[in-house]
């Protein structure tokens, strides 16, 4: 089979699949993902409640942020429209068995789109409101599908019920990150999507070997300075995680504890940064934004560049004469 062997394929760039793609992305695991269908987002004219944004912000932009976060987390974007994800027929899965391979390195699935190569893939996500005809066939269509009258027609549409709250499906490695009738929102969607992407990630480390209450992790950057002396010590993290699982499914002195131990430890351990670090991200962001501004847009009715107009005359001037303090804007000090 051509194409690429990816962890995680996401079928949908909306909210929900954005969301749940960064959190896959950002804790290591390889993500494509696809999109080039009609988007519920696509026909809204404005989003007003979305947080963050105090007068609103139009969906060609929020899109274009959303995406351009995917891929500063590390995944690949296609733009091309999935049209089937079937079963690996070339050895690596079972086509007539609908229990997945037991060897975790194994893809379960192969994600077929309209335009380019076959993509195998480890784990699903699908996050299209549009339908859930490209999953026909991964389980029985009864439970898939529901069936409900409308006039004299009898239409078929994915069930938004067949998934789990976290997105966990009947079919080994298939998410639904799809918002349901209660995810309307773009808000609930991106919610949905990055509770379906944490779940991802839990199920990607007990593949590798952590065991459930060890894999639920949290993405997070805080400050080093909330470290005091005690928490400072690596060997302190390490007692820590010792009393939290003395009691769980692994042997403590085993090698499989061990490991993720130290797992563990260094994911703690490095979710804390210095002042340096957390300027650094700061100025990141802030440039993310700005390169995403529409200048024309931003000008008010009586023709005022309402940025600059927001801008400290000061800093505005530092910034022409090239004084100001962070006067070298590459993108080498960024995460």
């Amino acid at each position: 089979m051509s194409g690429d062997d990816r962890d995680v394929v996401v079928v949908g760039a909306g909210p929900a699949g954005c969301a749940a793609a960064v959190f896959a992305a950002r804790d290591g695991l390889d993500v494509a993902v696809f999109d080039r269908g009609r988007s519920s987002l696509a026909r809204c004219a404005h989003l007003g409640n979305y947080p963050g944004f105090p007068a609103g912000i139009d969906v060609g932009t929020l899109s274009d942020l959303m995406r351009a976060q995917a891929e500063r987390a590390g995944c690949a974007l296609v733009d091309d429209l999935v049209e089937s994800v079937e079963r690996p027929v070339d050895g690596s899965a079972d086509s007539d068995d609908s229990d997945s391979s037991d060897d975790p390195d194994e893809s379960r699935f192969v994600v077929r789109p309209q335009e380019g190569d076959p993509v195998a893939a480890r784990r699903v996500i699908a996050a299209t409101r549009y339908d859930g005809e490209y999953l026909r066939g991964l389980d029985d269509d009864d439970a898939m599908f529901e069936v409900h009258d409308h006039g004299d027609e009898t239409h078929e549409h994915f069930d938004r019920e067949y998934a789990d709250r976290d997105g966990t499906t009947p079919v080994d490695g298939l998410y639904v990150a799809s918002p349901s009738d209660a995810d309307r929102q773009a808000i609930t969607a991106a919610g949905r999507g990055a509770r379906v992407g944490k779940r991802v990630v839990a199920d990607a480390r007990t593949d590798a070997g952590w065991w459930p209450d060890a894999a639920e992790g949290v993405d997070w950057v805080r400050r080093e300075t909330e470290l005091d002396d005690e928490w400072s010590d690596r060997d302190r993290w390490v007692e820590w995680f010792d009393e939290r699982h003395a009691d769980g499914p692994v042997d403590p002195d085993s090698e499989r504890f061990t490991r993720v131990r130290e797992a563990a430890v260094d994911e703690a351990l490095s979710a804390y940064v210095d002042a340096d670090e957390e300027a650094a991200r700061a100025a990141a962001g802030h440039r993310a934004l700005a390169e995403r501004l529409d200048p024309e847009a931003v000008v008010d009715a009586h023709g005022t560049d309402a940025l600059l107009d927001a801008m400290d005359d000061e800093a505005v001037a530092a910034y022409v004469a090239g004084d100001e303090p962070n006067a070298d804007r590459s993108d080498e000090a960024s995460p």
